[in-house]
């Protein structure tokens, strides 16, 4: 949640921006810059934007993870050794002695 610390007008940022960008760097956390009043740009450190995609990744590897989970609860899948099978019978690959 963005706190009102945080809410800042285009024009101020324009004005102030060394500050500002000190401010980003510092906090780690964005700012909204407002125009006549209304929430219009987010902007955020580099780095913390950096960190916020590396979030959103390992949500997206969790929540596939828990679609995986849920489809071997319901019964559906292979086992490796079926897949194994499966694999060396479609790309004609030997077992090995």
């Amino acid at each position: 949640m963005v706190q009102p610390s945080e809410i800042f007008s285009l024009s101020d940022f324009q004005r102030h921006t060394k500050a500002h960008i000190r401010r980003l760097k510092r906090t780690g956390r964005p700012q909204v810059l407002t125009v006549n009043g209304r929430a219009e740009v987010v902007v955020q450190d580099a780095r913390a934007y950096q960190k916020l995609l590396a979030l959103l990744d390992d949500v997206g590897a969790v929540e596939g993870i828990r679609r995986g989970l849920r489809s071997l609860a319901r019964g559906e899948g292979v086992t490796l050794k079926e897949f194994d099978t499966g694999m060396r019978r479609k790309y004609r690959i030997p077992r090995r002695p």
